[in-house]
């Protein structure tokens, strides 16, 4: 029980998060548009956040937790205070290195603007985008802390304070829209010190947290203890494979400078939406297969991992299909509804569109990912999902460059959905090749008839919006409800075919349901 207590309010705060995401999505949206103010804030938003992914709450994450765990034990006063003290270490050795990556990028940040953003070649635009990155940057040091309280919290079972820690972030870059949007240029000023300054509330709130847990950091002076040093050492690998993936936005970033002003906010708007059933999938998917794996290998049950994968593969792409289907066949509608008033106009909504439909093909890969490459961690295989992700990425980057040519930004889009399918083949194959997986007749039976559910339901959802699209106008809520007005037929004509063609039996949706709550 406290395992599904400690998951729904995990779930529950990353869902109130999400909304209040989206909000200020809209509110971006609304304020900035898709222009050359916004692109320099999507850049300047971004630069820290690469740099969080790829050692604060990856790599960083995945080998401190550990080390603090073992420390701990059982809780008892020895263990707290050795794991007490191995945090101060860590905190120790890691701030000094913030601060003075900082400073240092702060300093460079017009030369690393070159290499991130060589195509703003506009000297307002690339002074603006100096200028809102300086601001964003502080966020970084202040996240990484973030990161290691979280660790801290969430290894002595206190789940809810980091999980709200993110709805802090999106409350102090929605108050910054409300109260300064009278040009855009304010706006984008106004969201890049809200950014540094969610990260102080976000600082604070842990810091609180961990106090009312009866944690109290110190800083103490820097050394290299042997703690420290297995942390390094464990942040390696993790970074490594964090970083093909961060590299490969960054990349994207790059290549989109050259293009006409607006095609970074397309690429972020479609993206924003292509990631909502990514993470809902994600998190379920996480939650019927990785424990059930770990103990079936555990106990050397061969067998049985392979119809876990293979069950787990059928629940995703039951879950995954139909999304993919409805982002690819309304995405024009999807957008309009949610993004398209104040400074976001119509052209803009038909190139975010077609971005998000290059997006969509890809998302069952980015799902089926998180299935296969635990095949390879749970076998304490780290080395063989790196060096696919690395040969992904180099692909990535070929096909952008061939694609953003004729297809523009949508051609990066395009890149990154089909980088992500080759990904899922090379990890696939390996798997088969080494014997830890094969597709079983259930799954292929089932796959087809999924297939067909989907094609049918995306077949109505694109006739019911080309008839309800007079009625997608007025206030956000009348333009919702049209939109829900096309959406609910189609779950439900997908749930119907789904138990009709033995995709998927109602008592298998419950109990995957179940798992997911």
């Amino acid at each position: 029980m406290t395992l599904i207590r400690s998951i729904s309010t995990v779930g529950g705060l990353t869902l109130i998060s999400r909304v209040f995401g989206f909000t200020r999505d809209i509110l971006m949206a609304k304020y900035l548009g898709a222009g050359l103010v916004a692109d320099t804030f999507f850049v300047a938003f971004k630069l820290p956040n690469f740099f969080r992914r790829l050692f604060a709450e990856g790599a960083f994450n995945a080998a401190f937790v550990p080390i603090f765990c073992e420390a701990l034990g059982d809780g008892r006063p020895a263990g707290k205070a050795r794991a007490l003290h191995f945090a101060e270490q860590a905190v120790s050795v890691l701030l000094p290195i913030l601060l003075i990556f900082t400073a240092a990028m702060q300093a460079a940040m017009p030369w690393i603007m070159h290499l991130l953003a060589p195509g703003f070649d506009d000297p307002y635009k690339f002074d603006l985008a100096v200028l809102l990155t300086r601001r964003t940057f502080p966020y970084l040091m202040l996240i990484s802390l973030v990161s290691l309280m979280a660790g801290m919290l969430n290894s002595v079972e206190r789940f809810a304070a980091a999980a709200a820690a993110p709805i802090l972030l999106n409350v102090c870059l929605i108050g910054s829209l409300l109260f300064f949007h009278e040009t855009d240029r304010l706006a984008g000023e106004a969201l890049a010190l809200a950014v540094t300054i969610a990260g102080m509330a976000q600082f604070l709130w842990l810091l609180y947290a961990l106090s009312r847990a009866g944690w109290t950091l110190r800083i103490r002076m820097p050394k290299l203890t042997p703690k420290v040093k297995e942390l390094a050492i464990l942040m390696a690998p993790a970074a490594i494979g964090a970083g093909a993936v961060q590299i490969n936005l960054v990349i994207d970033i790059i290549l989109a400078s050259f293009l006409p002003d607006g095609s970074l906010s397309y690429l972020f708007y479609a993206d924003r939406l292509n990631q909502l059933p990514i993470g809902v999938i994600g998190v379920a998917v996480g939650t019927v297969l990785l424990p059930r794996l770990s103990r079936e290998l555990a106990a050397g049950d061969l067998e049985g991992s392979i119809t876990s994968q293979n069950r787990a593969i059928e629940s995703a792409l039951f879950l995954t299909l139909p999304a993919a289907f409805a982002l690819m066949v309304i995405p024009g509608t999807l957008i309009a509804v949610l993004f398209q008033r104040g400074a976001f106009s119509g052209a803009d909504t038909a190139a975010t569109a077609a971005a998000l439909t290059a997006y969509a093909a890809g998302l069952p890969a980015y799902v089926l990912v998180k299935i296969l490459a635990p095949a390879y961690f749970s076998r304490k295989d780290t080395k063989t999902p790196v060096r696919i992700a690395l040969i992904a990425l180099s692909a990535n980057i070929i096909l952008n460059i061939i694609l953003m040519i004729p297809l523009q930004h949508v051609g990066l889009a395009l890149a990154t959905a089909l980088s992500a399918w080759l990904n899922v083949a090379l990890l696939y194959i390996m798997l088969v090749r080494r014997g830890h997986f094969r597709m079983d007749r259930r799954l292929k039976g089932r796959l087809a008839r999924v297939v067909l559910s989907a094609v049918i339901m995306a077949a109505l959802v694109w006739f019911l919006a080309s008839v309800l699209t007079p009625y997608l106008t007025g206030t956000l809520a009348q333009k919702i409800l049209g939109l829900a007005a096309i959406i609910l037929p189609g779950i439900l004509c997908f749930l119907v075919l789904a138990q009709l063609s033995g995709a998927m039996t109602a008592g298998e949706v419950k109990a995957l349901l179940k798992r997911r709550s």
